[in-house]
């Protein structure tokens, strides 16, 4: 049976420059309601950027930024907040804050807008680090009590502590052992499937990549080269995407020492 149900996300001609920069352009590309996308590239290729651009942290140059049917660029005010609402993120290296415990961390933007009291916060951050294996206990620990695949769980907890539509996932593995990879990725695949979510994840591990995508989308020079289920991304048959996820120093990436 095909299909017919239209993109969650759906970007059309995005180009983005930064001076003489141009970093963006003219990025196409669609995920499906429910599915786990992985966006993979070089260090500086845009991921992260693109991120941005769908969240409204940085406004496209030109382009389309379609979710569920709508353009999103241009919200502001009430519509941009709840729209917001809508994502749950999880930043590079986690950025958890410094100065604040656990539970504050996770629970941080619903507290910050007033719509639960510190005693329901606490008490739901605790019910979430559940979820990501972690002890009730660790949400009265500060951040640097934590190892780092530690800090990484608590930061996939404050990403799902508002059960979001869609998931940002940038680099969920970065820094990580491999054993600790292999447990974040399954962890993230059980978290995007009792969710429901729409993930998206960035990540320069193809290992982490094969584990928690159903498709990989390859962006380079500014533009999508190559898409397709993960089990294709082996034979692929692009030059470049081949050169990245088996990790070859020659090919036509070039790669320039300083």
């Amino acid at each position: 049976m095909i299909d017919t149900q239209p993109p969650k996300i759906k970007l059309t001609g995005i180009t983005k420059s930064f001076g003489d920069n141009r970093v963006l352009q003219g990025v196409d590309l669609e995920v499906a309601p429910g599915e786990s996308l992985v966006l993979i590239g070089t260090s500086g290729s845009g991921k992260s950027l693109l991120l941005k651009c769908i969240l409204g942290l940085q406004t496209p140059d030109t382009g389309n930024v379609v979710v569920d049917g709508e353009e999103t660029i241009g919200y502001s005010g009430d519509e941009r907040m709840h729209f917001i609402d809508r994502f749950g993120v999880l930043f590079q290296y986690s950025g958890l804050f410094d100065s604040l415990p656990v539970w504050e961390n996770i629970a941080f933007k619903r507290l910050q807008k007033g719509q639960l009291s510190r005693k329901e916060a606490r008490d739901k951050a605790s019910e979430t680090v559940r979820n990501v294996g972690l002890s009730p206990d660790v949400v009265d620990l500060q951040p640097h009590e934590l190892s780092g695949g530690m800090q990484k769980r608590v930061g996939i907890a404050r990403a799902i502590f508002a059960e979001p539509e869609i998931l940002f996932l940038d680099e969920p593995t970065a820094g990580l052992d491999p054993i600790m990879t292999n447990v974040i990725g399954q962890l993230i695949t059980s978290c995007v499937e009792r969710l429901g979510a729409t993930a998206v994840s960035i990540t320069s591990d193809m290992t982490g990549a094969r584990q928690i995508s159903d498709r990989i989308a390859m962006l380079h020079d500014g533009r999508i080269i190559w898409s397709g289920e993960k089990s294709d991304a082996e034979e692929s048959g692009n030059p470049y995407v081949d050169q990245l996820i088996h990790s070859r120093a020659h090919g036509p990436i070039e790669m320039r020492l300083p």
